[in-house]
């Protein structure tokens, strides 16, 4: 067995039905497929049970510990070469594993990943909010399916990693948010190299709506501090933009409200300065508003989508930085242990 594919559920039936239907569909066959129930309420044993006599499938069901720690619990069992794992909510192109297999036989690695895309049936939502994670206005472009010049980190919605060094490192920690990217640093730190295989992308449903995104990415921004607490020198700039971006949406926020009051209770020669002190701070707003608008509805090819990348975009930036913010006061200047946001709401 060459491929032992890991997928972690909580409460989503709809989805492993779908990524189990991807999976029959790959044109390589050498691989089993792992799915870990941790502690669904509404679980996806009776979804698994159509696929089992068409994939060499294995069902467990564990109480809730979180999905690293479920990945570990199939990594364990695993039998392949490799263990690829995958979230619950993506869903493979035919060819995924051929590309996978098609990198390893001309480079062999120990460890690799993929990117993601959005698939044309999904929600106009979904789309606008996979646009925010990978466009280089929003995230810089770090979560896209270029190579880098830096090294790359696998992201677990994606990844992929010899089966006996997983066991070797450990596999995830108990972190709850970027414990991918936690395994991706101790993997370069034990001294391995992993690799983009840009052509096995996967498409990614991510959140979808808004109110859950936000909750993802403010937990996102705290990790990143608690990433750096663990891995120190980790931090890069390109970490810090959403921070510079969400204080500069404070500031001009606050400069419209001053100009607002300026310009509806001042006298008459300070009406015309608190006009300006609006204009000023909508300008940038809209002119940002406009460039995700445009580059969204060309690369997906809609304007609806375009429109709903404004919002998307704002709530992912600001999301992060919010929570950055709140972890570098907590942890940074008070002093206090790892911590994470949303823990009662965040699945619902």
């Amino acid at each position: 067995m060459k491929y032992s594919i890991i997928v972690p559920v909580y409460n989503r039936p709809d989805e492993v039905g779908e990524l189990l239907q991807s999976l029959c569909e790959q044109t390589v066959k050498d691989f089993e497929v792992i799915i870990v129930e941790d502690g669904s309420v509404n679980p996806c044993k009776d979804v698994c049970n159509k696929y089992a006599d068409i994939l060499s499938l294995h069902y467990y069901a564990k109480e809730n510990s979180g999905p690293g720690q479920s990945r570990n619990y199939g990594a364990e069992r695993a039998n392949g070469t490799y263990v690829i794992i995958l979230d619950s909510d993506v869903v493979l192109p035919p060819t995924y594993l051929q590309a996978v297999e098609d990198e390893l036989t001309q480079q062999p690695c120990e460890a690799f990943g993929g990117p993601d895309a959005a698939h044309p049936d999904f929600t106009p939502v979904q789309k606008a909010i996979s646009y925010s994670m990978t466009s280089f206005f929003t995230t810089g472009g770090i979560r896209g399916g270029k190579a880098k010049l830096d090294k790359f980190y696998p992201r677990s919605y994606n990844m992929g990693i010899r089966h006996d060094i997983y066991l070797e490192l450990g596999g995830f920690t108990k972190m709850r948010f970027g414990e991918d990217i936690d395994f991706s640093y101790r993997i370069v730190e034990a001294g391995y190299k992993p690799r983009l295989f840009p052509e096995a992308w996967v498409w990614h449903k991510r959140r979808t709506d808004f109110t859950k995104f936000f909750r993802q990415v403010y937990n996102s921004g705290i990790a990143r501090i608690n990433l750096e607490k663990r891995h120190p020198g980790t931090l890069k700039l390109v970490h810090l933009l959403p921070t510079v971006f969400t204080v500069g949406v404070f500031g001009l926020a606050l400069l419209f409200v001053c100009g607002l009051m300026i310009s509806s209770f001042g006298s008459a020669t300070t009406k015309p300065q608190g006009q300006l002190c609006c204009q000023l701070a909508l300008l940038p707003l809209a002119l940002y508003s406009l460039l995700i608008f445009i580059d969204s509805s060309i690369k997906n090819k809609s304007l609806h989508v375009g429109l709903l990348s404004i919002p998307a975009a704002f709530v992912q930036l600001t999301g992060y930085g919010l929570g950055f913010i709140e972890s570098w006061w907590k942890r940074c200047i008070k002093g206090q242990n790892e911590f994470q946001a949303f823990e009662k709401t965040f699945y619902k």
